[in-house]
């Protein structure tokens, strides 16, 4: 079996068909058999394949040769940047939609959204959530209202978190962080995203978050960003340094095999070395659909590695249906 753990949605419930009044709603339509993205009064170019009609999504999902999907919302539905209650609103209105999904067709498991701004509010949301059958679990950006998620005041969520036993995605939003050499030749995307995870990844690590929660599920987009190439500097630095050591106990190394990582990271080479750091059973497929930056066909990637049939098997879907409760 293949589980695709990396697939984005627009519920139509949440666009602005369905509310016309609610400018902040993004439109998805179809003209001539095209269909038409517009957020923010911009075109998105970087949609390639059907975003919010999910027969159509797992017609794709046919041609991928992809059996089951984990559904997550566009990060910029998130909506840190409102009030907290009209948050929960935005929140609800998508875990609804989500969770009916998840039941509705058997296919499919969802992540939902909930309004981190508030974190009390954030932690009933998720406790509301992972009630509902077919969610397992939330996505969340990597920083709201520019404070990244391993800071202590995330403390109480990681807690709830690690209670309910709900799988977290995190995903980058920012788009270059703020670099202005980011703007320019796609790299907000292509450099941007990756170093944002980075950087949440390794600020979770050297806080102690991974440590002191050890029954976390995180999953970290695009195979982790620049995880890997950072490891050997985070371990160094806290191998001698007082200000890397006044947290975490145990080598950053442990702190950072106890992530999740999804296949996105268009490199061959590189992937091989993702599985024999994190370990075969801490790796997934992910196709970062419906965008450019993802795969058309995710399980290729990881068949083409020639790896054991056991191995292969894991990756491909095993893991997945641990994390997303389908072996219970």
């Amino acid at each position: 079996m293949v589980i695709d753990t990396h697939i984005h949605i627009i519920v139509p419930e949440i666009t602005l068909e369905a509310a016309p009044h609610e400018t902040w709603r993004p439109s998805v339509t179809w003209e001539n058999d095209e269909q038409v993205v517009i957020a923010g009064g911009r075109r998105m170019r970087s949609v390639l394949r059907p975003y919010s009609d999910i027969e159509k999504i797992l017609e794709e999902q046919d041609k991928a040769g992809v059996d089951h999907i984990l559904l997550s919302p566009w990060s910029a539905l998130f909506k840190y940047d409102s009030e907290p209650e009209e948050g929960l609103r935005i929140s609800r209105i998508q875990n609804e939609a989500l969770a009916g999904l998840a039941q509705k067709y058997d296919r499919v498991s969802a992540l939902g959204t909930v309004p981190l701004q508030d974190i009390p509010l954030a932690i009933q949301e998720l406790r509301n959530l992972m009630q509902e059958p077919g969610l397992c679990g939330i996505e969340i950006a990597a920083s709201v209202r520019d404070v990244f998620v391993g800071d202590d005041s995330f403390r109480p969520f990681w807690a709830a978190v690690e209670e309910m036993g709900a799988l977290v995605f995190i995903h980058p939003t920012t788009g270059g962080l703020g670099i202005s050499a980011l703007e320019d030749y796609y790299m907000n995307n292509s450099v941007g995203n990756p170093l944002e995870t980075a950087v949440v990844a390794a600020q979770m690590v050297m806080a102690g978050v991974m440590e002191e929660h050890p029954s976390l599920k995180v999953l970290l987009a695009h195979g982790g960003g620049a995880v890997l190439g950072i490891r050997g500097r985070i371990r160094h630095a806290h191998s001698f340094q007082p200000s890397a050591q006044k947290r975490l106990k145990e080598s950053p190394i442990d702190s950072l095999k106890r992530f999740y990582y999804d296949t996105v990271v268009h490199d061959e080479t590189l992937l091989k070395q993702l599985i024999e750091f994190a370990g075969e059973d801490h790796v997934v497929v992910g196709s970062d659909y419906p965008y450019d930056m993802g795969y058309m066909q995710p399980a290729e990637l990881v068949r083409s590695l020639g790896l054991p049939p056991e191995s292969e098997e894991k990756i491909l879907g095993g893991n997945a249906a641990r994390l997303i409760g389908m072996d219970s």
